[in-house]
């Protein structure tokens, strides 16, 4: 069942704030996503959807692998990518900068298997000593978490240690490993952990060592319809998607 005030808010304040686009054509929006922030759109969307008429075509991935497309020049009108991403896609003229607006903000989280016996993470001593007593680790190759462990484990010396224990993923996620058995540990941003059936979160990375992402929308400079297109980033960033937002493991842009 849906949050109360996200469907409240849409059948009247958004009835008003979308009036124009709903009034046009129904337009199909293609819009390449980061999976960081999948699940919120997977319940938003349909929201939008209802209120405007719009049809919504998602394509997940990486923020790295989406903005390599785009870049190639691949036909699309909304991009949610991490902000750094979307900036240079801006830098590029790829994007519109007044359309630019940050979604969400999502920490780096540690899954394990369901049933698990949790880990210490809580101090950066007690996740070091986790750390080394692993037997595996995992997390995927082209996600920004790749990027983040890699810089924890030279900050607590023991990069050449973690090297033999971590395996990186490609074609599932570190979450999905750990559900496997194929990881001890999994290290990807908190959303993506939540829905992983046989994977629990452990816990955020503590607050010494935790790298945010903020994952930014903005419309195509060469979007079909940038009045629906633009709508769908208003729809996504009101204050009654806020509830959705947080319920996915993340906080309101």
């Amino acid at each position: 069942m849906k949050m109360l005030s996200f469907a409240v808010f849409t059948s009247f304040g958004m009835a008003l704030l979308l009036a124009p686009s709903a009034r046009s054509q129904a337009a199909q929006i293609v819009v390449p996503s980061s999976v960081g922030v999948k699940t919120v759109l997977e319940e938003v969307g349909p929201e939008f959807e209802q209120a405007t008429k719009h049809k919504l075509v998602f394509q997940f991935a990486t923020a790295a692998e989406l903005k390599a497309q785009i870049e190639k020049g691949e036909a699309f009108d909304v991009a949610i990518l991490t902000a750094a991403a979307i900036d240079d896609l801006i830098k590029q003229t790829k994007l519109a900068v007044a359309t630019r607006a940050d979604v969400a903000k999502s920490g780096v989280g540690v899954a394990i298997k369901k049933g698990a016996p949790k880990p210490d993470i809580a101090t950066t001593d007690g996740f070091r000593r986790t750390l080394l007593a692993a037997k595996s680790i995992t997390y995927s190759a082209q996600g920004a978490s790749a990027g983040i462990m890699r810089n924890i484990f030279e900050r607590f010396g023991i990069a050449e240690e973690m090297k033999a224990k971590t395996m990186i993923v490609s074609s599932i996620t570190a979450p999905e490993a750990v559900a496997k058995g194929e990881g001890e540990l999994g290290f990807t941003q908190i959303s993506e952990i939540l829905p992983v059936e046989g994977a629990v979160l452990a816990g955020p990375l503590p607050p010494e060592v935790q790298v945010y992402t903020i994952f930014t929308a903005a419309v195509a400079a060469s979007a079909k319809d940038p009045a629906a297109a633009q709508a769908f980033i208003k729809f996504l960033t009101a204050p009654a998607a806020a509830p959705v937002i947080k319920a996915k493991g993340m906080e309101p842009g």
